[in-house]
């Protein structure tokens, strides 16, 4: 299950099509804002500091996770062929409470491992591993800084 709200940057997240696309066809057809370039340079850092070198995201996914927040084990499938093939990195960067993360296989029956991601971390993934599993089961309230809201905000990059 999902329980977060979403704003999408670059390209728009469609729930009901599983599609990334240009416009928020699913609500009011706008125009997707681009991904700022200072959050750009900040995931092309993360990543390169990862081993991942020469990643440019054209894509920020913006997750809100109240206290009750949570997202099911998934893999991160749908950007394009050519980004999922090269390998190219996930970078995630967590704000707020701590997220109770969870990171599995290849397959959804796999062992899954259990990480806490405080505000201010960063989790990146690619390479052999760009199709893994993961998921947040839960938000532990109260233990982010003050940053005039409860629960969780993460910002998820990818390359489309």
């Amino acid at each position: 299950p999902m329980r977060v709200r979403m704003l999408s940057l670059g390209r728009h997240w469609n729930p009901l099509t599983y599609r990334y696309e240009a416009t928020r066809a699913d609500f009011d057809n706008a125009a997707v804002p681009p991904v700022p370039e200072a959050f750009a340079s900040l995931a092309a850092r993360l990543a390169d500091d990862a081993g991942f070198p020469g990643f440019t995201p054209d894509i920020c996914l913006i997750n809100y996770y109240g206290p009750e927040g949570r997202m099911g084990l998934h893999q991160d499938k749908d950007e394009s062929r050519a980004s999922i093939e090269a390998g190219l990195p996930v970078v995630s960067i967590s704000l707020g409470a701590t997220a109770r993360f969870l990171f599995g296989g290849l397959r959804r029956r796999d062992p899954v491992e259990t990480f806490l991601l405080e505000s201010g971390d960063a989790f990146v993934f690619g390479g052999e591993a760009r199709l893994r599993y993961h998921g947040v089961s839960r938000i532990i309230p109260g233990t982010g800084p003050a940053l005039g809201f409860e629960g969780r905000i993460n910002l998820t990059f990818r390359r489309y």
